[in-house]
């Protein structure tokens, strides 16, 4: 079994990107806090992350940089070679499902400046 799941907060935007055939792929980076161990500095894990078609777009379209999400997917080892012709592996999570944890420090400025509720209606949001 091949699943994983992971809490962090995204280090970039989000960089959609489409292939030659169309289909739209995204890729960022979580930064995954490790359980702390008492008397050791807090550690973190800096994870790559790649959605495809519609995820893609959604996570393109509503996180961003700083923003807290839980990813649940698959682990995938890939090689490739550098520019001096090594060879050389990549690990990356391939996003299921993409949860919005928190909302964007904008939107809450905004939500507080009107009647204090939210921006937008749950209606409005496409999962």
């Amino acid at each position: 079994m091949n699943t994983i799941i992971l809490v962090g907060r995204l280090t970039r935007d989000v960089d959609l990107r489409t292939t030659t055939g169309g289909t739209a792929v995204a890729n960022f980076t979580l930064a995954v806090d490790r359980r702390q161990v008492k008397g050791r500095e807090k550690e973190t894990d800096f994870i790559d992350v790649v959605a495809w078609q519609k995820l893609a777009e959604t996570c393109a379209q509503y996180i961003g940089k700083g923003r807290l999400v839980a990813v649940s997917g698959r682990l995938q080892i890939r090689p490739y070679e550098d520019k001096e012709g090594n060879r050389r592996k990549a690990a990356e999570v391939v996003a299921d499902s993409v949860q919005f944890l928190d909302k964007p420090k904008e939107q809450e400025t905004r939500g507080d400046l009107t009647s204090g509720g939210s921006v937008f209606d749950n209606d409005d949001i496409p999962f």
